[in-house]
C-alpha cells in the first residue's frame, strides 16, 4: 500500500482591497493620456455639432414631423385604412337596413297570413288554385322553354 501524498492543489485567496486600488493607482496616467487622445480626435466633430445644433434639432423635428405624417395616414390604422373600413361599414350598414326592411316585410305577410281572413282566401286562390263553389278558375299554360340556337342549326 502506498501511503505517499500527492501535491495538494494551491488553495486561491481573494484579492486585497488595497491590490486593486494600487493597480487602479497606477494605471491613472495611461487613462489620462488615452482620454486626452480620444479628446483630441473628437474635438473638431464635437466643436462642429455644438456649433450646429440648432440646424440639427430643426432638422430631427422635421423628420419626426415627416415620419409621423407618412405614419398617420399611411399607418396600419392611418387615414387611408380608416377611410376604407369606413366605407366597408356603410355598405354593410345599408345592407343590414335593407335585411331589416325585408324581415319586417316578411313578418308582415307572416301575421296577415295568421290573422287575416282575407289575406289566407288570396293566397289559397294564387297559389293553391282554389275556387268557390260555382267559380271557374282559368290557369294559363306553362310557357315552352326556350329552344337550344345550336340544336336548331343542325
Amino acid at each position: 500500500m502506498d501511503f505517499r501524498v500527492e501535491r495538494l492543489p494551491k488553495i486561491r485567496t481573494l484579492p486585497r482591497p488595497e491590490d486593486g486600488l494600487r493597480a487602479l493607482a497606477d494605471r491613472a496616467p495611461q487613462a489620462e493620456a488615452f482620454a486626452e487622445q480620444t479628446m483630441e480626435r473628437l474635438r473638431p466633430a464635437l466643436t462642429w455639432a455644438y456649433a450646429s445644433r440648432r440646424r440639427l434639432a430643426t432638422t430631427a423635428v422635421g423628420l419626426l414631423t415627416v415620419w409621423l405624417f407618412f405614419h398617420v395616414m399611411f399607418g396600419a390604422n392611418g387615414m387611408v385604412v380608416y377611410r376604407q373600413k369606413h366605407a366597408e361599414f356603410q355598405s354593410l350598414q345599408s345592407e343590414i337596413d335593407g335585411l331589416q326592411k325585408e324581415n319586417d316585410r316578411h313578418n308582415g305577410e307572416i301575421k296577415a297570413l295568421q290573422t287575416d281572413p282575407k289575406t289566407i282566401e288570396k293566397e289559397a286562390r294564387e297559389k293553391l288554385h282554389y275556387a268557390r263553389p260555382g267559380e271557374v278558375v282559368y290557369v294559363a299554360p306553362a310557357a315552352p322553354p326556350p329552344a337550344d340556337s345550336h340544336t336548331a342549326q343542325r
